[in-house]
């Protein structure tokens, strides 16, 4: 007897799982996975009291970004950021982890930690962006965007002597999303 009822409970309970499958909503993902690539151009850097241009020191960076996006406005951009300076002839990298809101009408506004790499200079850097779509069905990138950038950056020399020169740029950004 116990074993017959221990069968009957079993196909009971399969046959309710298989009722509450056939009624269930189907699973669909929230978040999506983008990026974007492109080049920023510091336009004017003031640090330790100089104001230089990007005629004075020309440097250039290669942003690399991936993006996920939630179900609201918000979305958590990862870039990396390989720049190259002409003088002193320098190449770093920025990793810059941040939060992009989308405020409406292809603007977005955020801020980035910044760090870095190999440098004792970390900061922050507050954006604004404006995209525009790319109308293609078959096409990899799916907008392009101007940035604005102000990098603030807080310099720690590795000298007790030396001065914290603390610099503050001006970029833009253009590049292309996916």
């Amino acid at each position: 007897m116990t074993i017959a009822r221990n069968k009957m409970r079993t196909s009971i309970l399969c046959a309710a799982v298989i009722m509450l499958l056939g009624f269930s909503i189907p699973a669909s993902a929230q978040d999506s996975l983008g990026g974007h690539i492109g080049f920023v151009l510091p336009l004017v850097t003031n640090a330790g009291g100089q104001t230089t241009t990007l005629g004075d020191n020309f440097s250039i960076g290669f942003p690399i970004g991936i993006t996920v996006k939630g179900k609201g406005r918000t979305a958590f951009d990862m870039e990396f950021v390989p720049s190259i300076q002409d003088s002193p002839r320098q190449v770093s990298l920025t990793v810059h982890p941040g939060l992009v809101w989308g405020v409406g009408h292809g603007f977005a506004v955020g801020a980035r930690a910044a760090f870095d790499v190999n440098s004792p200079q970390f900061g922050f850097t507050p954006l604004v962006n404006k995209s525009w779509p790319i109308r293609s069905e078959n096409g990899f990138f799916k907008s392009y965007f101007a940035e604005a950038d102000l990098p603030v950056r807080f310099s720690r020399p590795s000298d007790p002597n030396a001065i914290a020169t603390n610099p503050v740029t001006f970029g833009i950004h253009f590049g292309l999303g996916f």
